[in-house]
């Protein structure tokens, strides 16, 4: 569905879209049928347990694998009639590094540029200034396979960064990385972002999704459950509720018999009313407030976690769990 990301209200540019795309091995069908549209400048994540499709996608949007029936266009090109012009415009990043651990970084670094063709100064240029920003430059003489695993995957995306694409497919970057390596890879995609670029997210962890996308799709069993922003997904699931809480008991008794369908704490003088948090039922609930002459003193809205949008939407197949929080510094 295209997503309005510009203030004149009109359509992004689609930077990857599909429609009906289809892929089966044998028997098993991995895509049945899935439609996508990745506006430019825009994060997307497709979110779904393993063996739910993710990386076939991938595969097929980046021209590495035929898709069985549909259609896929990647920066303006048909991924089947022109795959030249769709691998120009993309980088690919895969959950397996592509770095070569028995040479040095910036062995790693000029061997891509190499392959992309770039001049001697080109190629020394490109790579030192990629080297600094993906802070590597003291590791850069060290052979690959001294390096963690965080600073892998930045050799990796600044790898695939040698040509400059404004297109980047990431399939689980962040699996097996520390939580403090999860977090700098976030910083980086934040960082390409700004830069102009479009980046195509696939993880298992529901929290990276909310961190990091404008859009999310839910994959599972081969096709898409629910595609929106984080908090349009944690809208359809129900469980959702305002919270009001006064200082003043009758106030606090007025609003009660001024809203319906309240859940009374009379003990800390709160009231908890059924919402999709949607600007329209806010509104409504405080013009009903307004109409009786009452103001709350506290107003909070709930809404169910990506955890509760996906155990809904799936029937409960498991992600990752999210990684705890207290130890990313």
């Amino acid at each position: 569905m295209p997503t309005s990301n510009r203030r004149d209200g009109r359509p992004a540019p689609a930077a990857v879209s599909a429609v009906g795309l289809r892929k089966s091995y044998g028997d098993k069908v991995v895509l049945d049928g899935i439609d996508l549209h990745v506006p430019a400048g825009s994060v997307f994540a497709l979110l779904g347990p393993n063996g739910a499709g993710k990386t076939t996608a991938v595969k097929i949007l980046s021209t590495l694998i035929a898709a069985d029936g549909g259609q896929a266009q990647v920066a303006g090109h048909d991924v089947a009639a022109a795959p030249d012009g769709v691998r120009a415009a993309i980088g690919v990043t895969g959950q397996f590094s592509a770095v070569d651990g028995l040479i040095t970084g910036e062995e790693n670094m000029l061997l891509m540029a190499d392959l992309h063709h770039l001049s001697r100064g080109e190629r020394r240029r490109t790579a030192a200034e990629l080297l600094e920003r993906f802070d590597l430059v003291d590791a850069a003489r060290k052979p690959a396979a001294t390096y963690s695993g965080g600073m892998k995957r930045r050799l990796d995306i600044a790898m695939t960064l040698v040509r400059n694409p404004r297109i980047i497919f990431l399939d689980e970057p962040t699996t097996g990385l520390d939580p403090r390596a999860r977090h700098t890879m976030w910083q980086i995609i934040r960082e390409l972002v700004s830069d102009g670029v479009t980046v195509f997210l696939t993880t298992q962890y529901l929290d990276e999704a909310d961190e990091l996308a404008d859009r999310i799709a839910v994959l599972n069993d081969g096709r898409i459950a629910a595609e929106g922003s984080a908090d349009e997904l944690k809208r359809l699931i129900p469980g959702g509720h305002v919270r009001l809480r006064f200082s003043d008991p009758a106030a606090y008794q007025r609003a009660a018999s001024a809203l319906r369908e309240t859940t009374r704490d009379d003990e800390s003088l709160a009231l908890q009313i059924p919402s999709d948090g949607s600007q329209r039922e806010l509104r409504s609930i405080l013009d009903r407030l307004d109409a009786a002459g009452i103001e709350a003193d506290e107003l909070t809205v709930h809404t169910p976690d990506l955890d509760d949008v996906f155990f809904a939407l799936t029937g409960g197949a498991a992600l990752v769990p999210d990684q705890p929080k207290e130890n990313a510094r």
